[in-house]
């Protein structure tokens, strides 16, 4: 399979799962989050704020791309990070699932890397049509491992940087680090990475 099939595929399997929109509404509803709170310094109007936002765009992708599982995903995950910063009155809660799901997550690829089924494998064997022939090709098998060790290595970054900010409430940094290394930046320097890594392979 030639490498532009490849990127193809990717970039469809990446648009089924919400694209750059989802990306999009992730960042701006920390920013928004942290830029409220920092401006009124209430918790439950920042809240409410943030997920305004995620709502407005749920609402235009709804009318202009008739979808409505991404967008609802999206509202579900925020929602719950708005429900808790507003139980809590604590304005770190609000970026609570960011650090567990760099904690999680990294727990996953570390231990898919061990059992040698590497998350990117699996995501990227699915997108070029190979299923699971891959692992019968050990170059195929490294490269792929690298994919998921990239991606290991920065959840392991994000969570060592966010989890001490989380426990000393460090509202500020939090929102900043939750939003460039559990955000778009970040998975975005380690897509290039990757593509780097299996471009190599197709030159």
């Amino acid at each position: 399979m030639s490498f532009s099939v490849l990127t193809e595929k990717s970039l469809s399997l990446f648009a089924a799962m919400g694209g750059w929109r989802t990306v999009a509404e992730g960042v701006a509803s920390r920013v928004l989050f942290l830029i409220t709170y920092l401006a009124t310094d209430q918790v439950s109007t920042s809240a409410l704020v943030a997920v305004g936002g995620v709502v407005v765009f749920a609402v235009i992708r709804v009318f202009t791309d008739r979808k409505y599982w991404q967008p609802a995903i999206g509202l579900a995950i925020f929602g719950v990070s708005a429900l808790l910063a507003g139980s809590t009155g604590n304005a770190v809660d609000f970026y609570l699932p960011a650090v567990l799901t760099q904690a999680v997550g990294g727990a996953v690829f570390l231990l898919s890397i061990l059992v040698r089924w590497p998350v990117l494998g699996l995501v990227l064997g699915a997108a070029r049509g190979e299923r699971f022939s891959w692992r019968r090709d050990p170059s195929q098998r490294r490269r792929y491992q690298l994919c998921t060790a990239i991606f290991l290595a920065k959840y392991v970054l994000a969570t060592a940087a966010l989890l001490p900010l989380y426990l000393t409430e460090r509202v500020t940094p939090l929102g900043i680090a939750a939003t460039l290394l559990g955000g778009a930046p970040a998975m975005g320097v380690c897509a290039y990475l990757c593509w780097r890594v299996l471009r190599a392979q197709a030159a």
